[in-house]
């Protein structure tokens, strides 16, 4: 979809869908629309749209298993299959993301501390666009899940600190995990502020799940720099913070928005299912 396309679409998105603001500056809902079914093309690019806009949106009261999920997430692009074992045994590109899996993983400081903001497969040289992320077993109460707009976190920064970051370069190591799976992947390097290569804006880009050090700089002004960007991440009016409920879904931009699990559920197996969506390679960024 080109930009003037998405533009067009942009002016008149609330004629196309019913779109329900959560949060000033991020987060939607989109009512009306049973996503199990296939997508037309005017209102599959107004979801598109509306999904760079907002960040993420959020789908109530839908009904869908593996495949219709799937059939969703096709209509925007390719599923990425992310090598986790946790993968779905007829459709590969389903990843299950199960409470009882993160005790099985070390972590390091950043996580340690509860700063776990990050996007997803922003270790690989092309993470993916987009994900789509399903309720399939959720505790009574909690287990809210917390999206950050990467842009107005950058927007929040002092001018001084903005120039500072412009052309540095964040370290984005996955190999923790990687490397027990007997997968060789080197540690990448994505620039601190990326350009978001649909909306144009400005991003703050740190993944502080993957050991990130910025390049060039000492290790304690590394960790202060990283530790100041977080601080961004973790202001309330940056964030928006989503209940989940049976047949909620979640569809989120992975180059606009950082999110952040919200595990106050106690010992309760909750169950998500998640589908990536791949993105155009960006090697010419690196």
């Amino acid at each position: 979809m080109t930009t003037a396309s998405a533009t067009k679409i942009d002016n008149r998105l609330n004629d196309l869908l019913d779109i329900r603001p959560v949060q000033p500056l991020i987060g939607a809902e989109i009512h009306g629309i049973d996503i199990s079914k296939p997508l037309d093309p005017a209102t599959r690019d107004a979801i598109r749209v509306a999904v760079v806009k907002h960040k993420v949106v959020f789908f109530r009261d839908q009904q869908l298993d593996n495949g219709a999920q799937t059939s969703f997430a096709q209509q925007f692009g390719t599923p990425y299959t992310h090598p986790s074992p946790n993968r779905d045994q007829k459709i590969a590109s389903i990843h299950k993301i199960a409470a009882e899996d993160f005790k099985k993983y070390e972590v390091h400081d950043y996580a340690k501390r509860g700063d776990i903001y990050h996007s997803d497969t922003s270790w690989r040289l092309d993470p993916s666009w987009g994900a789509v992320l399903r309720a399939v077993d959720l505790p009574e109460v909690g287990g809210d899940t917390i999206w950050v707009d990467a842009h107005q976190a950058y927007e929040g920064l002092s001018d001084e600190l903005k120039e500072r970051l412009e052309n540095l370069y964040v370290t984005h190591d996955f190999r923790r995990f990687l490397v027990p799976l007997g997968i060789d992947y080197p540690i990448i390097a994505h620039k601190v502020v990326r350009t978001h290569p649909e909306s144009g804006q400005k991003i703050l880009w740190v993944n502080s799940t993957l050991n990130p050090q910025i390049l060039g700089l000492e290790l304690a002004e590394s960790r202060r720099l990283v530790e100041e960007i977080v601080d961004q991440y973790k202001r309330p009016e940056y964030q928006v913070r989503f209940s989940w409920k049976p047949g909620s879904v979640a569809f989120w931009d992975n180059r606009g928005s950082l999110h952040y699990a919200v595990r106050n559920y106690g010992d309760y197996p909750r169950v998500m299912e998640r589908i990536l969506i791949a993105d155009e390679p960006i090697y010419a960024e690196i």
